[in-house]
């Protein structure tokens, strides 16, 4: 497989139109297109294909397809076909809606294609949003063995969940509270000893 980047693509307009009237108030994955556009770009993952071959499908909208499969828990299947059967996801990847889509192998190559690749670190924080995600959303630990897949996944259910959290505050959903740190407990004693000075 080989990659011919392309520039952002604008969503096409009949896209739009039925889009707009089959969600009228907007889902996440189309308020994520409307206020952040395009969130990769096929220029960000040139090199993990080579310059020649078969075209690639778009390792930009396929990134975009992995944080979306793991904000919504799917399966490689079901995130494959959301791709060719959903407006919202055909909207948020700037697809014709005639566009058939991939096969759900695509996906399980293209991480495999992420892993390899070792400028995919985890980043500092990564591991408390999991925690919360584990214990607030119901997530499992890791679907995957060995160090650079449960990476790659934590990376993925990072940025899923701060989708998540974009969209809650472009709704002004509120959130659920989270925990406080045991230092926070001692505040209120901090502020009585303070007050009886």
């Amino acid at each position: 497989m080989s990659m011919q980047p392309g520039g952002p693509s604008e969503v096409p307009a009949e896209t739009v139109r039925v889009a707009r009237a089959a969600f009228p108030r907007g889902s996440l994955a189309i308020r994520v297109r409307d206020e952040l556009g395009p969130l990769f770009t096929d220029e960000e993952f040139a090199d993990l294909f080579p310059a020649r071959g078969k075209p690639a499908w778009s390792p930009g909208r396929l990134a975009l397809v992995l944080v979306l499969q793991f904000v919504e828990g799917l399966t490689d299947r079901q995130a494959a076909e959301a791709v060719r059967a959903r407006i919202d996801f055909k909207y948020a990847l700037g697809l014709e809606l005639s566009d058939p889509g991939f096969d759900f192998s695509v996906l399980s190559e293209f991480r495999d294609r992420l892993v390899e690749e070792e400028r995919y670190k985890t980043r500092a924080g990564v591991e408390g949003t999991i925690s919360q995600a584990t214990q607030r959303c119901g997530l499992r630990r890791s679907r995957y063995l060995g160090l650079a897949k449960t990476a790659l996944q934590h990376q993925l259910t990072g940025a899923a969940i701060n989708l998540a959290r974009i969209d809650a505050h472009l709704t002004q959903t509120p959130r659920a509270r989270t925990r406080t740190s045991h230092f926070a407990a001692l505040r209120p004693v901090e502020l009585t000893l303070d007050g009886a000075k």
